[in-house]
């Protein structure tokens, strides 16, 4: 039994972040380095607020994480000091969790009962412990290769190498299957790889993890796109079944807003991808802010992500721009009553460190010099609104606001899966969402399944892994005949919400 009255004892702290000026002149995580014996203390004295609640909403698939983290075990067991059995604990639910660690927004902690009230000091620091975990894990040697002790004798192939991708190919290697990854980038990961900045995780993190799969026996293929490179007729020779991981990477665009066309508007993974590269040493990108005046369409993680790249590159100014009003500080009960995801407002790293947000505005036109470059933008105070059950951005004024623009980011979001020759090679179309659907067994077509965002449309790493491991329960029933593998959420599960 946990200490009930820790939270009373011990207030909410997160983790040290190193000085802005520090971390503005490198690409390193944002987090400070501590002393481990420091650092294991604080954590400890953190995991003692945790209650163990009675029902406990944290790790409930709707409203808290959908991976069934059992965090009140692994918070126990870090408040008595013992190590190495919470990063057994975690890692049975979770096979990556260095990664949701440092990148999930924590739908655990919104979850958390002392999040119902800010007389409770705030929710445990659920993801800092499982951070914290998983790298003592990593520092103790005791992550492992599990390598299996049987062989299936059945072949699967995962298209697509990002956490969905990875954590079902992690899953049926371990069950004894033959298991290779096809990936159509230089490198292995994802959005994990490229669309991830470095100052959020870096890739270090990522590698040893890679290792760890490679000496389990998973076999990956990069640079190479399935359905161009390799056909599907091949592809089906060679495995008895198919993951399509293959995420939903195609970006929302802007085309209605004249001067879209001007030299300096960019999509946003347009600008993140080639500054990850540059980065990983393949040179200099080919979109730089430096020394430009850089605005950010769209208040969310990707637009977070260009902020703190923007910035690093050296950005005279940064200024987000969001549609919708500036969220209150704290929960309002009558718009997102707990447990649900709260609308606050979010503030990133890369917030604290420069430049600055502003809310309920649009752009009206792109404006750029004679030589079609882009020099300005036009701002108008709106109001985001259903008419007719149809959203619509409606101007509430007539001035005009003008901002100096030498780049702009449009990080509005992701309309689904990219439109790619495997689909058409596998008879496959996409939703109106622009997703894949399946069936309740995960199949999109006969020994075809789907995970991640290629199923749900963009989202969190953390629903990313828990289709991947559910995935690989489904494939591996569908080739043995039965499976006992996990599997946390059904092809229909949703977060807990209120519209």
């Amino acid at each position: 039994m946990a200490d009930p009255t820790g939270f009373l004892k011990q207030p909410r702290k997160d983790a040290p972040k190193r000085p802005v000026a520090e971390r503005l002149g490198d690409w390193r995580e944002v987090y400070a380095d501590q002393d481990p014996a420091c650092r294991d203390k604080q954590v400890r004295e953190q995991a003692s607020r945790c209650m163990d609640c009675g029902i406990p909403f944290c790790h409930s698939v709707s409203a808290g994480c959908p991976l069934g983290n059992l965090i009140p075990e692994w918070n126990d067991l870090v408040r008595q000091g013992d190590w190495a059995l919470a990063g057994e604990r975690l890692h049975a639910t979770n096979n990556f969790p260095e990664f949701t660690g440092r990148l999930c927004p924590a739908p655990c902690e919104s979850a958390c009962v002392l999040a119902i009230t800010p007389d409770a000091g705030g929710a445990v620091t659920i993801k800092r412990v499982e951070n914290t975990i998983a790298d003592v894990a990593w520092e103790r040697g005791d992550v492992k290769p599990q390598v299996s002790t049987v062989s299936s004798g059945r072949s699967v192939a995962v298209v697509g190498s990002g956490p969905a991708g990875l954590a079902a190919a992690q899953q049926l290697t371990r069950a004894g299957h033959d298991v290779t990854v096809y990936e159509r980038d230089d490198r292995l990961g994802g959005l994990l790889r490229y669309g991830i900045p470095e100052f959020k995780m870096e890739k270090r993190v990522l590698d040893r993890r890679l290792a760890q799969l490679r000496a389990e026996g998973t076999r990956f293929v990069t640079g190479c796109e399935v359905g161009v490179d390799l056909t599907v007729e091949q592809l089906r020779e060679r495995h008895a079944a198919v993951v399509l991981a293959v995420g939903a990477l195609r970006g929302r665009d802007a085309p209605e807003v004249p001067g879209r066309d001007l030299r300096g508007v960019h999509l946003a993974t347009d600008h993140l991808v080639p500054a990850n590269k540059q980065v990983e040493g393949d040179g200099p990108t080919p979109i730089d802010a430096r020394g430009k005046h850089v605005v950010i369409i769209g208040g969310g993680d990707t637009g977070a992500d260009c902020y703190g790249t923007a910035t690093r590159q050296g950005a005279v100014s940064v200024t987000q721009l969001d549609q919708y009003p500036r969220p209150p500080e704290t929960r309002d009960d009558e718009v997102s009553p707990w447990p649900v995801w709260p609308w606050i407002l979010r503030t990133y790293p890369a917030h604290e460190e420069s430049g600055t947000r502003r809310f309920a505005v649009a752009v009206e036109r792109f404006v750029g010099d004679s030589d079609g470059n882009l020099t300005s933008v036009q701002l108008r105070e709106v109001e985001v609104r259903r008419i007719d059950g149809i959203r619509q951005v409606v101007p509430v004024t007539d001035d005009v606001h003008v901002l100096p623009a030498d780049m702009v980011l449009l990080a509005i979001g992701f309309e689904g899966v990219e439109h790619m020759p495997l689909l058409g090679a596998l008879g496959l179309s996409l939703t109106p969402r622009g997703t894949l659907s399946c069936g309740p067994d995960w199949q999109t077509a006969p020994g075809v399944f789907v995970c991640g965002d290629a199923h749900r449309g963009a989202s969190l790493v953390v629903w990313a892994i828990a289709e991947g491991r559910s995935v690989a329960h489904a494939v591996d029933t569908y080739l043995t005949g039965a499976s006992e593998l996990p599997s946390p959420v059904h092809p229909t599960a949703l977060p807990l919400m209120v519209r």
